[in-house]
Protein backbone atom coordinates (compact mmCIF):
# COMPACT_ATOMS: atom_id res chain seq x y z
CA UNK A 1 0.00 0.00 0.00
CA UNK A 2 1.19 3.60 -0.89
CA UNK A 3 1.07 5.48 2.58
CA UNK A 4 -0.60 9.07 2.17
CA UNK A 5 1.15 11.74 3.91
CA UNK A 6 -0.61 13.28 7.10
CA UNK A 7 -0.60 16.25 8.76
CA UNK A 8 -1.96 17.12 11.66
CA UNK A 9 -5.53 17.54 12.44
CA UNK A 10 -7.35 20.28 12.23
CA UNK A 11 -8.64 21.00 16.44
CA UNK A 12 -9.68 23.11 19.39
CA UNK A 13 -8.01 23.19 22.32
CA UNK A 14 -9.01 20.47 24.73
CA UNK A 15 -12.33 22.62 26.98
CA UNK A 16 -13.26 21.24 30.35
CA UNK A 17 -16.27 18.93 30.70
CA UNK A 18 -19.25 20.67 31.84
CA UNK A 19 -22.67 19.84 32.67
CA UNK A 20 -25.77 19.94 30.13
CA UNK A 21 -28.73 22.27 31.47
CA UNK A 22 -32.00 21.84 30.76
CA UNK A 23 -33.47 23.56 27.61
CA UNK A 24 -36.87 25.82 27.34
CA UNK A 25 -37.11 28.86 25.98
CA UNK A 26 -36.80 29.92 21.88
CA UNK A 27 -36.38 33.08 19.86
CA UNK A 28 -40.09 34.06 19.25
CA UNK A 29 -40.15 33.84 15.06
CA UNK A 30 -42.72 36.08 12.67
CA UNK A 31 -44.60 34.43 10.36
CA UNK A 32 -42.25 35.45 7.68
CA UNK A 33 -39.29 34.18 9.07
CA UNK A 34 -37.84 37.53 10.72
CA UNK A 35 -37.07 37.62 14.13
CA UNK A 36 -39.69 39.48 16.15
CA UNK A 37 -37.93 38.49 19.97
CA UNK A 38 -35.96 37.11 22.34
CA UNK A 39 -37.52 34.64 25.32
CA UNK A 40 -35.42 32.74 27.54
CA UNK A 41 -35.75 31.13 31.34
CA UNK A 42 -33.63 31.57 34.15
CA UNK A 43 -33.79 28.34 35.11
CA UNK A 44 -31.91 27.02 31.94
CA UNK A 45 -28.80 28.69 32.10
CA UNK A 46 -29.61 32.16 31.03
CA UNK A 47 -28.26 33.85 27.67
CA UNK A 48 -24.43 32.95 28.53
CA UNK A 49 -24.76 29.85 28.40
CA UNK A 50 -27.13 29.85 24.63
CA UNK A 51 -25.64 30.82 21.44
CA UNK A 52 -28.01 32.04 18.86
CA UNK A 53 -26.86 31.75 15.16
CA UNK A 54 -28.75 33.53 12.66
CA UNK A 55 -29.10 32.35 8.78
CA UNK A 56 -31.39 32.24 6.01
CA UNK A 57 -33.97 29.55 6.13
CA UNK A 58 -34.34 26.42 3.46
CA UNK A 59 -38.33 26.94 4.26
CA UNK A 60 -40.98 23.93 5.35
CA UNK A 61 -39.01 21.06 3.34
CA UNK A 62 -36.01 21.24 5.78
CA UNK A 63 -34.70 18.15 7.16
CA UNK A 64 -32.16 16.99 9.93
CA UNK A 65 -30.82 14.49 6.92
CA UNK A 66 -27.19 15.52 6.53
CA UNK A 67 -26.93 13.95 3.24
CA UNK A 68 -29.54 16.43 2.16
CA UNK A 69 -27.20 19.83 2.68
CA UNK A 70 -27.65 22.41 -0.13
CA UNK A 71 -27.85 25.63 1.99
CA UNK A 72 -25.48 27.18 4.63
CA UNK A 73 -27.93 26.43 7.40
CA UNK A 74 -28.16 23.00 6.59
CA UNK A 75 -24.34 22.51 6.74
CA UNK A 76 -24.12 24.46 9.79
CA UNK A 77 -26.63 22.30 11.10
CA UNK A 78 -25.01 19.19 10.35
CA UNK A 79 -21.49 19.79 11.10
CA UNK A 80 -23.13 20.49 14.99
CA UNK A 81 -24.79 16.80 15.13
CA UNK A 82 -22.43 14.83 12.93
CA UNK A 83 -19.04 14.55 11.85
CA UNK A 84 -17.13 13.25 8.59
CA UNK A 85 -14.66 11.43 7.88
CA UNK A 86 -12.17 14.57 7.42
CA UNK A 87 -11.94 18.41 7.17
CA UNK A 88 -11.06 20.84 4.79
CA UNK A 89 -8.38 23.64 6.04
CA UNK A 90 -9.05 27.40 4.30
CA UNK A 91 -7.60 26.27 1.48
CA UNK A 92 -9.46 22.94 1.00
CA UNK A 93 -6.06 20.66 1.51
CA UNK A 94 -7.54 17.93 3.90
CA UNK A 95 -7.35 16.71 7.31
CA UNK A 96 -8.47 14.02 9.44
CA UNK A 97 -11.74 13.77 11.58
CA UNK A 98 -13.35 10.90 12.39
CA UNK A 99 -10.74 9.36 9.78
CA UNK A 100 -7.35 8.83 11.68
CA UNK A 101 -5.34 7.71 8.71
CA UNK A 102 -6.05 6.40 5.20
CA UNK A 103 -4.28 5.27 1.97
CA UNK A 104 -4.63 4.14 -1.50
CA UNK A 105 -2.81 1.03 -3.32
CA UNK A 106 -0.47 1.52 -6.20
CA UNK A 107 -3.66 1.25 -8.55
CA UNK A 108 -5.70 4.06 -6.85
CA UNK A 109 -8.52 1.40 -7.00
CA UNK A 110 -8.36 0.37 -2.96
CA UNK A 111 -8.46 2.67 0.05
CA UNK A 112 -8.00 1.84 3.21
CA UNK A 113 -9.83 3.83 6.22
CA UNK A 114 -8.36 3.64 9.90
CA UNK A 115 -11.50 5.22 12.75
CA UNK A 116 -10.52 6.56 15.39
CA UNK A 117 -12.54 5.91 18.49
CA UNK A 118 -15.38 7.70 19.08
CA UNK A 119 -19.31 7.29 19.80
CA UNK A 120 -22.68 8.30 18.51
CA UNK A 121 -25.05 10.17 20.52
CA UNK A 122 -26.55 7.24 22.26
CA UNK A 123 -23.26 5.57 23.30
CA UNK A 124 -22.70 3.13 20.57
CA UNK A 125 -19.35 3.24 18.66
CA UNK A 126 -19.02 4.73 14.71
CA UNK A 127 -17.93 1.74 12.95
CA UNK A 128 -16.57 0.33 9.53
CA UNK A 129 -20.14 -0.65 8.94
CA UNK A 130 -21.74 2.87 9.75
CA UNK A 131 -19.49 4.50 7.33
CA UNK A 132 -20.46 1.85 4.53
CA UNK A 133 -23.80 2.59 5.21
CA UNK A 134 -23.38 6.20 5.05
CA UNK A 135 -21.32 6.51 1.86
CA UNK A 136 -23.77 4.10 0.24
CA UNK A 137 -27.14 5.78 1.58
CA UNK A 138 -25.29 9.44 -0.08
CA UNK A 139 -24.39 7.69 -3.28
CA UNK A 140 -28.11 6.73 -4.34
CA UNK A 141 -29.26 9.41 -6.96
CA UNK A 142 -32.60 9.07 -4.76
CA UNK A 143 -31.20 10.43 -1.42
CA UNK A 144 -30.01 13.91 -3.33
CA UNK A 145 -26.44 14.14 -1.44
CA UNK A 146 -24.01 16.99 -2.93
CA UNK A 147 -21.16 14.69 -3.20
CA UNK A 148 -23.41 12.27 -5.00
CA UNK A 149 -21.51 12.18 -8.12
CA UNK A 150 -18.17 11.76 -6.16
CA UNK A 151 -19.57 8.78 -3.88
CA UNK A 152 -21.02 6.74 -7.20
CA UNK A 153 -16.75 6.37 -7.78
CA UNK A 154 -17.21 3.76 -4.87
CA UNK A 155 -17.98 0.01 -6.01
CA UNK A 156 -19.70 -1.05 -2.65
CA UNK A 157 -20.44 -4.69 -3.77
CA UNK A 158 -16.37 -5.22 -3.45
CA UNK A 159 -15.80 -2.71 -0.75
CA UNK A 160 -15.72 -4.13 2.85
CA UNK A 161 -15.37 -3.38 6.44
CA UNK A 162 -12.24 -4.82 7.52
CA UNK A 163 -12.76 -4.96 11.07
CA UNK A 164 -14.74 -2.78 13.76
CA UNK A 165 -12.73 0.36 12.35
CA UNK A 166 -10.83 -0.29 9.09
CA UNK A 167 -13.02 0.03 6.29
CA UNK A 168 -11.81 -0.65 2.74
CA UNK A 169 -13.29 1.34 -0.52
CA UNK A 170 -12.76 -0.24 -3.85
CA UNK A 171 -13.44 2.04 -6.66
CA UNK A 172 -14.95 1.27 -9.99
CA UNK A 173 -11.42 3.13 -11.67
CA UNK A 174 -8.08 4.94 -10.35
CA UNK A 175 -8.84 7.57 -8.80
CA UNK A 176 -6.11 9.86 -6.32
CA UNK A 177 -8.52 12.93 -5.86
CA UNK A 178 -10.75 10.29 -3.96
CA UNK A 179 -9.45 11.23 -0.47
CA UNK A 180 -11.16 14.89 -1.20
CA UNK A 181 -14.76 13.95 -0.72
CA UNK A 182 -14.14 12.60 3.11
CA UNK A 183 -14.60 16.21 3.84
CA UNK A 184 -17.83 17.17 1.00
CA UNK A 185 -20.66 18.19 2.37
CA UNK A 186 -23.51 15.49 2.80
CA UNK A 187 -20.96 12.87 3.38
CA UNK A 188 -21.89 13.18 6.60
CA UNK A 189 -21.61 9.51 8.97
CA UNK A 190 -24.75 8.15 10.47
CA UNK A 191 -25.65 5.02 12.30
CA UNK A 192 -26.19 1.88 10.04
CA UNK A 193 -30.06 1.94 9.39
CA UNK A 194 -30.81 5.13 9.75
CA UNK A 195 -34.10 6.12 7.98
CA UNK A 196 -35.96 8.53 10.44
CA UNK A 197 -34.08 11.89 11.26
CA UNK A 198 -36.72 13.20 13.26
CA UNK A 199 -35.33 12.61 16.26
CA UNK A 200 -31.26 11.99 14.63
CA UNK A 201 -28.43 10.69 15.99
CA UNK A 202 -24.68 11.51 15.25
CA UNK A 203 -21.30 11.83 16.12
CA UNK A 204 -21.07 15.52 16.17
CA UNK A 205 -20.57 18.30 19.55
CA UNK A 206 -24.10 18.74 20.09
CA UNK A 207 -27.04 16.45 20.60
CA UNK A 208 -30.56 16.78 19.42
CA UNK A 209 -33.26 18.75 21.45
CA UNK A 210 -35.49 20.18 19.30
CA UNK A 211 -36.05 21.24 15.17
CA UNK A 212 -38.94 22.86 12.65
CA UNK A 213 -38.61 22.54 9.92
CA UNK A 214 -37.87 26.64 8.45
CA UNK A 215 -38.10 27.38 11.74
CA UNK A 216 -35.31 26.73 14.99
CA UNK A 217 -32.75 23.70 15.14
CA UNK A 218 -31.92 23.59 18.68
CA UNK A 219 -28.97 21.49 20.39
CA UNK A 220 -27.13 20.79 23.50
CA UNK A 221 -23.85 20.60 24.46
CA UNK A 222 -22.68 16.81 24.60
CA UNK A 223 -19.90 16.20 27.35
CA UNK A 224 -18.59 12.71 25.42
CA UNK A 225 -17.44 14.44 22.06
CA UNK A 226 -14.23 12.72 20.96
CA UNK A 227 -12.77 16.29 20.61
CA UNK A 228 -14.22 17.73 23.76
CA UNK A 229 -17.06 19.16 24.88
CA UNK A 230 -18.56 22.45 23.46
CA UNK A 231 -17.70 25.50 25.66
CA UNK A 232 -21.62 26.82 25.52
CA UNK A 233 -24.33 24.61 27.16
CA UNK A 234 -27.12 24.91 24.41
CA UNK A 235 -26.91 26.34 20.50
CA UNK A 236 -30.53 27.86 18.72
CA UNK A 237 -29.96 28.26 15.17
CA UNK A 238 -32.78 30.07 14.26
CA UNK A 239 -34.06 31.66 10.95
CA UNK A 240 -34.09 35.04 9.32
CA UNK A 241 -34.32 34.87 5.52
CA UNK A 242 -33.63 38.71 4.75
CA UNK A 243 -30.22 40.03 5.43
CA UNK A 244 -31.52 42.80 6.75
CA UNK A 245 -33.60 41.22 9.70
CA UNK A 246 -29.92 38.72 10.51
CA UNK A 247 -28.48 42.67 10.63
CA UNK A 248 -31.04 43.71 13.32
CA UNK A 249 -30.97 40.53 15.45
CA UNK A 250 -27.44 40.72 16.14
CA UNK A 251 -27.22 44.68 16.57
CA UNK A 252 -30.73 44.52 19.41
CA UNK A 253 -28.75 41.05 21.12
CA UNK A 254 -31.40 39.04 19.34
CA UNK A 255 -28.88 36.45 18.13
CA UNK A 256 -24.83 36.26 18.69
CA UNK A 257 -24.15 35.41 15.20
CA UNK A 258 -25.52 36.49 11.76
CA UNK A 259 -24.45 34.67 8.24
CA UNK A 260 -24.00 35.87 5.55
CA UNK A 261 -23.73 39.56 5.61
CA UNK A 262 -22.84 42.00 2.56
CA UNK A 263 -22.91 45.11 1.23
CA UNK A 264 -24.41 48.10 3.20
CA UNK A 265 -24.67 46.14 6.42
CA UNK A 266 -21.22 45.22 5.86
CA UNK A 267 -20.39 49.11 6.02
CA UNK A 268 -22.81 49.38 8.82
CA UNK A 269 -20.92 46.49 11.03
CA UNK A 270 -17.68 48.07 10.60
CA UNK A 271 -18.84 51.35 12.32
CA UNK A 272 -20.74 49.18 15.21
CA UNK A 273 -18.90 48.77 18.29
CA UNK A 274 -21.15 46.11 19.34
CA UNK A 275 -19.96 43.47 16.93
CA UNK A 276 -17.01 42.13 14.92
CA UNK A 277 -17.03 40.76 11.44
CA UNK A 278 -15.49 37.97 10.26
CA UNK A 279 -14.36 38.33 6.57
CA UNK A 280 -12.93 35.25 4.38
CA UNK A 281 -11.76 37.12 1.29
CA UNK A 282 -12.99 35.70 -2.13
CA UNK A 283 -14.79 32.68 -0.65
CA UNK A 284 -17.75 32.84 -2.55
CA UNK A 285 -18.22 32.37 -5.87
CA UNK A 286 -21.00 34.54 -7.77
CA UNK A 287 -22.19 33.05 -10.95
CA UNK A 288 -24.73 33.21 -13.47
CA UNK A 289 -25.76 30.38 -14.74
CA UNK A 290 -27.21 29.79 -18.36
CA UNK A 291 -28.63 26.63 -18.92
CA UNK A 292 -27.06 25.36 -22.16
CA UNK A 293 -29.61 22.83 -22.45
CA UNK A 294 -32.36 24.81 -23.20
CA UNK A 295 -33.44 28.15 -26.18
CA UNK A 296 -32.07 30.18 -26.69
CA UNK A 297 -28.79 29.74 -24.54
CA UNK A 298 -28.39 26.01 -26.47
CA UNK A 299 -26.53 28.76 -28.86
CA UNK A 300 -23.15 29.11 -28.24
CA UNK A 301 -23.13 32.55 -29.49
CA UNK A 302 -25.01 34.15 -27.25
CA UNK A 303 -23.34 32.64 -24.24
CA UNK A 304 -20.40 33.97 -25.81
CA UNK A 305 -22.58 37.44 -25.90
CA UNK A 306 -23.45 37.25 -22.36
CA UNK A 307 -19.73 36.92 -21.48
CA UNK A 308 -18.14 39.99 -23.39
CA UNK A 309 -21.21 41.60 -22.67
CA UNK A 310 -20.66 42.20 -19.00
CA UNK A 311 -19.17 45.04 -17.03
CA UNK A 312 -17.40 42.82 -14.44
CA UNK A 313 -15.46 45.62 -12.51
CA UNK A 314 -18.43 47.69 -12.51
CA UNK A 315 -20.25 44.42 -10.84
CA UNK A 316 -18.22 44.36 -8.13
CA UNK A 317 -17.85 47.97 -7.62
CA UNK A 318 -22.17 48.66 -7.09
CA UNK A 319 -23.61 45.11 -6.61
CA UNK A 320 -21.39 43.95 -4.17
CA UNK A 321 -19.91 47.17 -3.07
CA UNK A 322 -16.16 46.66 -3.94
CA UNK A 323 -16.27 43.61 -1.49
CA UNK A 324 -14.82 41.21 -3.51
CA UNK A 325 -12.64 40.53 -7.29
CA UNK A 326 -13.98 40.35 -11.27
CA UNK A 327 -14.14 36.91 -11.72
CA UNK A 328 -12.55 35.22 -15.16
CA UNK A 329 -15.60 32.58 -15.55
CA UNK A 330 -13.98 29.74 -13.61
CA UNK A 331 -14.60 28.47 -10.05
CA UNK A 332 -12.01 28.14 -7.54
CA UNK A 333 -9.40 31.39 -7.87
CA UNK A 334 -6.48 30.82 -5.37
CA UNK A 335 -7.29 27.20 -5.16
CA UNK A 336 -5.34 24.23 -5.83
CA UNK A 337 -5.64 23.77 -9.49
CA UNK A 338 -7.27 27.25 -10.47
CA UNK A 339 -5.24 27.95 -14.19
CA UNK A 340 -2.70 30.78 -13.31
CA UNK A 341 -2.08 31.57 -16.78
CA UNK A 342 -5.77 33.30 -18.17
CA UNK A 343 -6.23 36.27 -19.68
CA UNK A 344 -8.92 38.34 -17.98
CA UNK A 345 -12.59 38.55 -19.62
CA UNK A 346 -12.44 42.19 -21.02
CA UNK A 347 -15.83 43.49 -22.26
CA UNK A 348 -16.20 43.45 -25.51
CA UNK A 349 -19.70 45.37 -26.67
CA UNK A 350 -18.95 45.39 -30.70
CA UNK A 351 -18.44 41.71 -30.38
CA UNK A 352 -21.11 40.87 -28.40
CA UNK A 353 -23.45 42.91 -30.15
CA UNK A 354 -21.94 41.47 -33.61
CA UNK A 355 -22.75 37.63 -31.83
CA UNK A 356 -26.26 38.61 -31.35
CA UNK A 357 -27.21 39.89 -34.66
CA UNK A 358 -25.74 36.84 -36.05
CA UNK A 359 -27.50 34.53 -33.97
CA UNK A 360 -30.96 36.74 -34.98
CA UNK A 361 -31.59 37.53 -31.29
CA UNK A 362 -31.29 41.08 -31.62
CA UNK A 363 -33.68 42.14 -28.84
CA UNK A 364 -34.48 38.97 -27.44
CA UNK A 365 -36.09 38.75 -23.94
CA UNK A 366 -34.31 36.63 -21.52
CA UNK A 367 -35.91 36.39 -18.03
CA UNK A 368 -33.18 35.18 -15.31
CA UNK A 369 -33.83 34.04 -12.00
CA UNK A 370 -32.88 35.92 -8.87
CA UNK A 371 -33.83 36.01 -4.86
CA UNK A 372 -32.94 38.31 -1.75
CA UNK A 373 -31.15 34.91 -0.70
CA UNK A 374 -27.79 36.98 -2.03
CA UNK A 375 -28.25 40.87 -1.46
CA UNK A 376 -25.88 41.39 -4.57
CA UNK A 377 -28.00 39.73 -6.66
CA UNK A 378 -31.09 41.75 -7.35
CA UNK A 379 -28.51 44.87 -8.05
CA UNK A 380 -26.82 42.83 -10.04
CA UNK A 381 -29.50 41.75 -12.19
CA UNK A 382 -29.97 45.48 -12.59
CA UNK A 383 -26.89 46.74 -13.50
CA UNK A 384 -26.70 43.50 -16.31
CA UNK A 385 -30.18 44.53 -17.76
CA UNK A 386 -28.61 47.39 -18.46
CA UNK A 387 -25.01 46.10 -19.73
CA UNK A 388 -26.66 43.99 -21.86
CA UNK A 389 -29.00 45.93 -23.20
CA UNK A 390 -25.83 47.56 -25.16
CA UNK A 391 -25.68 44.33 -27.18
CA UNK A 392 -29.06 43.57 -27.90
CA UNK A 393 -30.27 42.02 -25.14
CA UNK A 394 -33.79 42.75 -23.11
CA UNK A 395 -32.74 40.81 -19.55
CA UNK A 396 -35.62 40.73 -17.23
CA UNK A 397 -35.17 39.49 -13.38
CA UNK A 398 -38.21 37.40 -12.10
CA UNK A 399 -37.65 37.21 -8.19
CA UNK A 400 -38.51 33.76 -6.32
CA UNK A 401 -38.71 33.26 -2.96
CA UNK A 402 -35.55 32.63 -0.75
CA UNK A 403 -37.17 29.75 0.59
CA UNK A 404 -37.48 28.08 -2.28
CA UNK A 405 -35.63 29.62 -4.59
CA UNK A 406 -32.34 26.73 -5.01
CA UNK A 407 -35.23 23.95 -5.29
CA UNK A 408 -37.24 25.67 -7.84
CA UNK A 409 -33.93 26.86 -10.37
CA UNK A 410 -32.86 23.52 -10.78
CA UNK A 411 -35.74 22.33 -13.13
CA UNK A 412 -37.53 26.62 -14.10
CA UNK A 413 -36.09 29.38 -16.16
CA UNK A 414 -33.10 29.31 -18.71
CA UNK A 415 -30.98 31.74 -16.29
CA UNK A 416 -30.12 32.35 -12.35
CA UNK A 417 -28.33 33.68 -9.63
CA UNK A 418 -25.91 31.39 -7.93
CA UNK A 419 -23.08 31.38 -5.64
CA UNK A 420 -20.82 28.50 -4.13
CA UNK A 421 -18.43 28.52 -1.83
CA UNK A 422 -15.11 27.00 -1.42
CA UNK A 423 -14.51 23.24 -2.63
CA UNK A 424 -11.57 21.64 -4.02
CA UNK A 425 -11.43 22.51 -7.81
CA UNK A 426 -11.27 18.60 -8.97
CA UNK A 427 -14.70 18.46 -6.50
CA UNK A 428 -16.64 21.35 -7.89
CA UNK A 429 -16.23 20.07 -11.71
CA UNK A 430 -17.50 16.79 -10.91
CA UNK A 431 -20.62 18.08 -8.99
CA UNK A 432 -21.05 21.10 -11.03
CA UNK A 433 -19.85 20.89 -14.78
CA UNK A 434 -19.57 17.33 -15.55
CA UNK A 435 -22.10 16.19 -17.71
CA UNK A 436 -25.27 14.55 -15.69
CA UNK A 437 -24.48 15.56 -12.81
CA UNK A 438 -27.16 15.78 -10.41
CA UNK A 439 -25.91 19.91 -9.62
CA UNK A 440 -24.98 20.66 -12.98
CA UNK A 441 -27.54 23.26 -13.37
CA UNK A 442 -26.26 24.78 -17.10
CA UNK A 443 -26.84 21.07 -18.34
CA UNK A 444 -23.51 21.13 -20.10
CA UNK A 445 -22.74 18.18 -21.74
CA UNK A 446 -18.87 17.47 -23.34
CA UNK A 447 -17.04 14.02 -23.59
CA UNK A 448 -14.10 15.98 -23.96
CA UNK A 449 -14.58 17.62 -20.61
CA UNK A 450 -15.76 14.57 -19.30
CA UNK A 451 -12.48 12.41 -20.90
CA UNK A 452 -10.25 14.73 -19.16
CA UNK A 453 -11.36 14.61 -15.75
CA UNK A 454 -11.22 11.10 -15.75
CA UNK A 455 -7.69 10.76 -16.90
CA UNK A 456 -7.37 13.55 -14.61
CA UNK A 457 -8.29 11.29 -11.52
CA UNK A 458 -6.20 8.28 -12.55
CA UNK A 459 -3.14 9.78 -12.90
CA UNK A 460 -0.73 9.10 -9.95
CA UNK A 461 1.42 11.88 -10.75
CA UNK A 462 0.67 15.68 -8.93
CA UNK A 463 1.42 17.61 -11.95
CA UNK A 464 -0.39 15.76 -14.77
CA UNK A 465 -3.34 15.72 -12.48
CA UNK A 466 -3.02 19.85 -12.05
CA UNK A 467 -2.33 19.97 -15.95
CA UNK A 468 -5.37 17.50 -17.30
CA UNK A 469 -7.76 19.77 -14.66
CA UNK A 470 -6.19 23.26 -16.04
CA UNK A 471 -7.46 21.81 -19.30
CA UNK A 472 -10.58 20.62 -18.73
CA UNK A 473 -11.33 24.22 -16.98
CA UNK A 474 -9.99 25.93 -20.51
CA UNK A 475 -12.76 24.17 -22.28
CA UNK A 476 -15.64 24.66 -19.74
CA UNK A 477 -14.53 28.15 -19.44
CA UNK A 478 -15.58 28.74 -22.72
CA UNK A 479 -18.61 26.24 -22.95
CA UNK A 480 -20.48 25.28 -20.08
CA UNK A 481 -22.65 28.44 -19.43
CA UNK A 482 -21.56 28.89 -15.86
CA UNK A 483 -20.36 32.73 -16.27
CA UNK A 484 -18.34 33.68 -12.70
CA UNK A 485 -18.66 37.50 -12.60
CA UNK A 486 -17.00 37.32 -9.31
CA UNK A 487 -15.51 36.23 -6.03
CA UNK A 488 -16.99 37.99 -2.98
CA UNK A 489 -15.96 38.10 0.51
CA UNK A 490 -17.79 35.99 2.64
CA UNK A 491 -18.69 37.79 5.92
CA UNK A 492 -20.11 36.96 9.03
CA UNK A 493 -21.04 39.07 12.01
CA UNK A 494 -20.85 38.31 15.53
CA UNK A 495 -21.24 40.00 19.01
CA UNK A 496 -18.61 41.92 20.89
CA UNK A 497 -18.95 38.97 23.89
CA UNK A 498 -18.33 36.12 21.66
CA UNK A 499 -14.78 34.48 21.21
CA UNK A 500 -13.92 30.63 20.00
CA UNK A 501 -14.74 32.08 16.00
CA UNK A 502 -12.06 33.15 13.22
CA UNK A 503 -12.95 34.40 9.56
CA UNK A 504 -12.66 30.95 7.60
CA UNK A 505 -14.02 29.55 4.32
CA UNK A 506 -17.89 28.00 4.17
CA UNK A 507 -17.53 24.32 3.66
CA UNK A 508 -13.93 24.92 5.58
CA UNK A 509 -13.62 23.26 8.99
CA UNK A 510 -13.51 26.88 11.27
CA UNK A 511 -16.56 27.98 9.49
CA UNK A 512 -19.45 27.85 12.02
CA UNK A 513 -17.26 25.67 14.05
CA UNK A 514 -20.18 26.74 17.07
CA UNK A 515 -18.75 24.19 19.25
CA UNK A 516 -15.45 26.12 20.06
CA UNK A 517 -17.60 29.05 20.81
CA UNK A 518 -17.46 31.08 24.26
CA UNK A 519 -19.62 33.52 25.75
CA UNK A 520 -18.24 36.20 28.13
Amino acid sequence: MTTHARTEPVRGSQPGRRGVLAASGALALAGSGLLAGCGGDTKDGGGSDRFRAAFTSGGSQETLDPHVAPNFVDQARAKALYDTLGTYADDMSLRERLAESWESDTSGTRWRIRLRRATFHDGKPVTAKDVLYSYRRAADPETGSPSQVLLSAIDFTASKADGTRSVVFVLKAPNFEFPTVFAGPGTEIIPAGTTDFRKPVGSGPFTYVSFTPGGTARYRSWKDHWDGAPHIAELEIVPANEESARLNALLSGQVHYGADMSGSSVERLKKDGSTRLLTAERATTQQLLLRTGRAPFDDSRLIRAVQLGLDREALVRIALAGHGEVGNDLFGLGLRGYPEDLEPRERDVDEARRLVKDAGADGLHITVETSSVDAAWEPAADLMARQLAEVGLKLRANTRASSTYFSEIRTKGVAAFNTTSTLPVSDFLQQRVRGGAARNQTQYASKKFDALLDRARTSRDEQERLGLLSRAQKIAREESGLLVWAFSDANDAIARSVSGLRAAPPNSHDWARFDRVRIS
